[in-house]
């Protein structure tokens, strides 16, 4: 049996980070290289290719990376992990300013600003973390010259939101970031500021995802039978109800594109100035001019959407050690909120 699953938390492109297939070898399976029997269940996948991840420790047996000539048995557990095909992009090294919260000679945790596109691609070229990493980490191999786009990525968020990401330095740390990431063992964290409060204090939204049908650059809700969705489950807590907007606490399970700004849109609590999903105007309130001018003022005190990647937990590859960070509210974010929360004092002081 294959279950061909592609992990993906590209927020903008929707460009996934690697192709994950699991496969279950068959009660009558005889003894075969894991290349040619990789080779013989995925024919559009050349061998080489195939070989080529069991050499950067993409190809996983029974929870433990194997090499080409390893030869499968029956009720094998075999993963395929295989990054999509290298962007033919050159990467410029550029001296951009990155916030380090954790760094060592096997990976970084860096701490996005809102504005910063992750990787290269469709008219983000130049200016972007992969170019500042090209720079910060030079003297790796795998960002040194020629550099792939989505060199050392392990999963990615949106250009708008701000917060906590891991970047590996080498293809064995890499990969087992990865392995994390697509088996759900890392825990994330995110703060959004939504439109409104949700009717129930806290709860699980899950469903499919996939692109909406009539807007390519938006995701969807789609129905439960639909092939063109991918499983999505947030779990999430009303921290703060500050009458027309809310803190809300969102913990992923899984990654997929627009995540969290689609269960909440799917909720009826669209993130605060979120352009692509209707946050952008006044959802909530009254229809006083006075109301009209506070709001556009929070709108151009915090330029994007309210979303936050608040904390990020994974296990060391290296060290098995546990590791966990949690980052600031950025400024705008911060202030925000602040001045809702005194516009409902007030509110309710009058």
């Amino acid at each position: 049996m294959i279950d061909e699953t592609i992990y993906n938390e590209q927020e903008e492109s929707g460009e996934e980070l690697f192709e994950h297939f699991s496969i279950t070898v068959d009660k009558g399976q005889g003894l075969l290289r894991v290349d040619k029997f990789l080779k013989l269940k995925l024919e559009k996948t050349s061998r080489a290719r195939i070989q080529a991840a069991a050499d950067s420790g993409y190809v996983i047996v029974n929870d433990n990376p194997v090499k080409s000539s390893y030869k499968v048995k029956p009720g094998d557990d075999v993963q395929l992990m295989m990054p999509y095909e290298r962007k033919e992009l050159v990467i410029l090294p550029e001296d951009i300013p990155l916030n380090i919260v954790y760094e060592d000679k096997h990976l970084l945790v860096v701490n996005k600003p809102a504005g910063l596109v992750v990787h290269p691609g469709h008219g983000n070229y130049t200016g972007t973390l992969i170019n500042a990493l090209a720079y910060h980490l030079k003297d790796e191999p795998m960002f040194g010259r020629g550099c792939d786009v989505r060199a050392g990525l392990v999963h990615r968020i949106d250009k708008n939101t701000s917060g906590l990401l891991v970047i590996a330095k080498n293809s064995e740390v890499h990969a087992h970031l990865a392995n994390q990431f697509f088996h759900h063992t890392t825990e994330r964290t995110y703060h959004a500021l939504v439109w409104g409060t949700p009717k129930e204090s806290e709860g699980t939204v899950e469903n499919m995802i996939g692109r909406h049908l009539k807007d390519r650059l938006q995701m969807a809700v789609l129905k439960d039978d639909d092939p063109n969705g991918k499983i999505a489950i947030t779990h999430y807590k009303v921290l703060e109800s500050m009458g027309y907007v809310s803190l809300v606490e969102c913990k992923l399970e899984t990654g997929r594109t627009h995540q969290i700004r689609v269960h909440m849109k799917h909720l009826g609590h669209p993130l605060f100035n979120d352009e692509r999903y209707g946050g952008d105007r006044i959802l909530r309130g009254t229809t006083y001019t006075k109301y009209k001018q506070f709001v556009d003022n929070c709108f151009s005190l915090m330029p994007r959407h309210g979303l936050h990647a608040l904390t990020l937990g994974f296990t060391h590859p290296v060290t098995k050690e546990r590791m966990e960070f949690t980052s600031d509210y950025p400024s705008d974010f911060a202030n925000c909120i602040e001045k809702w929360r005194s516009y409902i004092q007030l509110t309710i002081e009058n």
